[in-house]
């Protein structure tokens, strides 16, 4: 087997000592009330700060963002004390850690937004999927998404300034950078694909129009933080949530170019492997074509996620297909990942039902191999 994933690799500021990044997972157990990180969530990346990077669960940029029970927030003050001692334990174990920003858009249900409103979108159209809100009885339950309202321009503007405003809050609670949530059917998402976007406005139409909010919040971050400290993630060909592109290569081509504008540490694309949280036996053949163009197109570290495996992931670095590997579900189970695959171990199987909401059981009781071994 080759070493090729324990081969240091420069990003933005860093030296890393090998190519094992843990993805960013929502895990919905942030604490209550407030969507503050707890000891319990400070513990839980403690024991994962082996990997290369850790890419935080998504954190939404404000009250409006949110689209899920229990997940963290980055915009008021106790969430960014709780996000301080997250980074303080994973930079004691000599980790580097990454804050996810995220905006749910169209993704949500009135009991998150702002005095009860509609949630926000490109455009007011239904929605093909569902949240996970608390219901009555203090439980987690899955609820169908209304239409949402059209993002007004000054309501475009705002979110900029929010995605500004989260990322200057990561870095104050200590982050070594923040990663911008584009994919996955969330906002930035909600914008680039046609399928998603009818508007009519410089928001809307053309490729340029539909990726102009997208280069906009990455421009305010990246003044705001500095490029050097920024990635971005991106789904092409992604299904989740009803998203889909006329023209995903001219789209996700013109992208991957334009991203060269800044110096960012960093563009995470995720493979087709998975919908949510399930494998896609449906994606479209033509993902190999687009994320080769956009390895060719975008000249910084190229980062893949997406049901990955020590020899899937030995191939694509072996062949120049990523720089960096990000793993789910192995480090959500493994929380010694590195070495398991340094040394050819046995891995953890992740337990699905306790991935989203509920304690410590499927959380942070996950043991190492050495604590199995012994």
């Amino acid at each position: 087997m080759s070493d090729a994933l324990f081969k240091p690799v420069r990003l933005g500021r860093f030296l890393l000592a090998h190519r094992i990044v843990m993805a960013p997972l929502t895990r919905s157990r942030a604490g209550q009330p407030g969507n503050v990180p707890t000891p319990m969530n400070v513990e839980y990346y403690r024991q994962r700060a082996s990997a290369a990077l850790i890419v935080t669960e998504a954190t939404q940029i404000s009250q409006q963002g949110q689209g899920y029970a229990w997940t963290p927030g980055i915009h008021t003050a106790e969430q960014i004390e709780g996000w301080r001692a997250v980074a303080e334990a994973v930079h004691a174990e000599g980790g580097k850690i990454f804050l996810q920003l995220w905006h749910v858009g169209r993704v949500s249900h009135p009991v998150f937004q702002p005095d009860g409103g509609l949630p926000v979108a490109p455009t007011a159209m239904p929605v093909p999927g569902k949240t996970f809100i608390v219901d009555d009885n203090g439980n987690g339950a899955w609820a169908e998404v209304p239409v949402p309202q059209e993002l007004t321009l000054e309501g475009i503007a705002q979110v900029v300034s929010d995605f500004r405003a989260a990322a200057r809050n990561a870095m104050d609670a200590g982050m070594d950078g923040v990663e911008i949530h584009a994919g996955n059917g969330y906002l930035l998402d909600q914008f680039i694909n046609s399928n998603s976007n009818h508007r009519t406005d410089a928001y809307g139409g053309s490729i340029e129009n539909r990726t102009r909010l997208l280069f906009e919040v990455v421009q305010a971050v990246s003044d705001e933080v500095g490029a050097i400290n920024v990635g971005v993630r991106l789904t092409p060909m992604g299904r989740f949530m009803g998203m889909g592109d006329a023209t995903p290569e001219a789209t996700f081509g013109h992208i991957a170019g334009r991203l060269n504008d800044w110096e960012l540490a960093y563009l995470h694309l995720v493979e087709p492997a998975i919908v949510g949280t399930v494998k896609d036996e449906q994606f479209d053949p033509r993902w190999d074509a687009i994320i080769e163009l956009m390895r060719r197109e975008f000249k910084g570290v190229l980062m893949l996620a997406g049901g990955y495996t020590l020899e899937s992931a030995t191939q694509a670095l072996d062949s120049g297909r990523a720089d960096l590997i990000a793993f789910g579900r192995p480090f959500l189970a493994n929380p010694d990942l590195p070495a398991r695959l340094r040394d050819a171990l046995p891995l953890n199987n992740a337990d699905a039902s306790t991935f989203f909401g509920g304690g410590a059981e499927g959380y942070i009781d996950y043991p190492e191999f050495a604590a199995i071994s012994d």
